[in-house]
């Protein structure tokens, strides 16, 4: 059963150099209609269950007005929630007002994602991003002031140029916020952004390890519990995100989503004008899944997390342990893998090389399905 949703806002104030996410720059009138047209379609595909997480993202969420925000929480209203639900919402420092933020309550958000990426006028220069350190502190505090205590900054590492001292102190201003969740992102050059284009070069791989070790390091603290991300406690996961690590059905709502409902996954088109002719899902945009697809899905993404597969629940759901699709025994004698209370995870010190021991878990397929 469905019991999270993810909606998409792509419109922002303005276009960062690494970004590849499906975005669109601020257009008051484009944004009305979009807003007319994302109604239109939660109203046709909601099947009015009750839903443990919402989480809009984008773009910038942030970015839209006041008048505009309102007709976007008129939207969401519609949504049944369970009583421990967690409700997050995007935003950028520079867009973010106090005005916003007490609408944002008003209408049960709970959780709120910020875009910081770095405080290090280089950093930012390559990024295309600006950022009021005093900004930051006020927006923050106040947030705390009116109740919404779980926040989340992204910090952005493994830039041009980029120290390991760079890094240290953006990951001391983050920490002196006061926040619960810190997302962390090695930059990755996708195409059609305007990084990959211009022919930026990735960092050094090994100075790459050693800012990932540093902030693991400096986060010691925090609970490391999926390979990118860093919580106050338990209490502070992202729920949300977790639905994604542990393989669970959601919604996808809204220009350049996915969503994953029954035996599909799916990706909603990223042209404005065949979204808003109702045309929502992208050309080849349907992944029909079988049950080695699922079991693919579900390997990938639950060892991403500190807890990895609960082999217990695998077999439930697929009816036979694990290792009678993978042989992952080699794996085990050489500590690549750990295994412990009905959990197979990867550990910690090797989170670094996470994919290819996650390749090489899959290159031990049985084909018996």
């Amino acid at each position: 059963m469905t019991k999270s949703c993810y909606i998409q806002i792509p419109f922002c104030n303005k276009i960062c150099s690494y970004c590849d996410f499906c975005k669109m720059f601020y257009n008051e009138e484009l944004i009305d209609k979009y807003l007319d047209e994302l109604k239109e379609e939660i109203t046709l595909s909601y099947n009015n269950e009750v839903l443990d997480t919402i989480y809009i993202g984008g773009g910038t969420p942030s970015c839209l007005n006041i008048k505009q925000l309102n007709k976007l929480f008129d939207i969401t209203n519609k949504f049944k929630l369970t009583d421990n639900y967690e409700f997050t919402i995007e935003c950028n420092f520079d867009s973010t007002t106090h005005e916003k933020l007490d609408l944002f309550k008003k209408n049960g958000i709970n959780r709120i994602s910020f875009g910081l990426e770095s405080i290090n006028k280089n950093n930012l220069k390559i990024l295309d991003r600006t950022i009021d350190k005093d900004k930051v502190i006020d927006i923050i505090n106040y947030c705390h002031k009116i109740g919404l205590h779980n926040i989340n900054v992204d910090l952005m590492y493994a830039i041009k140029e980029e120290t390991l001292e760079i890094l240290k102190k953006d990951i001391t201003f983050i920490k002196s916020l006061n926040i619960t969740h810190i997302s962390t992102y090695s930059l990755i050059l996708e195409k059609n952004t305007k990084l990959y284009i211009e022919g930026y070069e990735y960092i050094d791989e090994d100075l790459d390890r050693d800012m990932y070790d540093l902030i693991c390091k400096e986060l010691k603290d925090f609970d490391h519990y999926e390979i990118s991300n860093f919580a106050k406690n338990k209490k502070y996961r992202s729920k949300h995100n977790l639905t994604y690590w542990k393989n669970l059905e959601y919604y996808g709502f809204g220009l350049g989503s996915s969503g994953y409902e029954g035996n599909v996954r799916y990706e909603k088109t990223r042209s404005i004008n065949k979204y808003l002719n109702h045309d929502y899902i992208k050309d080849n945009g349907i992944e029909f899944l079988n049950i080695k697809d699922k079991i693919y899905y579900e390997i990938i993404l639950n060892l991403r997390t500190k807890e990895g597969i609960n082999l217990i629940e695998f077999k439930e759901k697929y009816h036979n342990p694990l290792e009678y699709y993978y042989d992952y025994k080699k794996l085990l004698n050489n500590k690549h893998l750990m295994k412990n209370n009905n959990h197979l995870f990867i550990p910690k010190d090797l989170y670094y090389i996470s994919n290819s021991i996650i390749i090489e878990l899959l290159e031990g397929e049985k084909n018996e399905y």
